[in-house]
């Protein structure tokens, strides 16, 4: 998906609730974007151990618009998944790092 948005539409038509619910959550997934423009920024927060981290920022639980309470990891699970297909580890991405000499 191309922008924060339309993961938070997609999260509204899994869970309920508005766009509104979500869009900070999806906002900080890609605000690695400001670093770097192109996919690669997906290895700062696209990976397990990023979603682990939302729960720090965000806390293990949002509560809806609509008063529902669901899990943060789920909203980061289904934006990684939805960006990548699957959830990679930090090392997934890594290991694609070559080191200069």
């Amino acid at each position: 998906m191309a922008h924060p948005y339309h993961h938070a539409l997609s999260s509204v038509k899994k869970w309920g609730g508005t766009v509104d619910d979500y869009q900070p959550i999806h906002a900080w997934y890609d605000s690695s974007k400001a670093h770097s423009a192109d996919f690669r920024h997906r290895a700062m927060f696209h990976h397990a151990a990023g979603i682990w981290l939302s729960e720090t920022v965000f806390g293990p639980t949002i509560t809806l618009s609509t008063g529902r309470i669901i899990p943060t990891r789920w909203v980061g699970e289904q934006h990684v998944r939805e960006d990548l297909g699957f959830i990679p580890s930090f090392t997934d991405w890594v290991k694609a790092i070559r080191p200069e000499p």
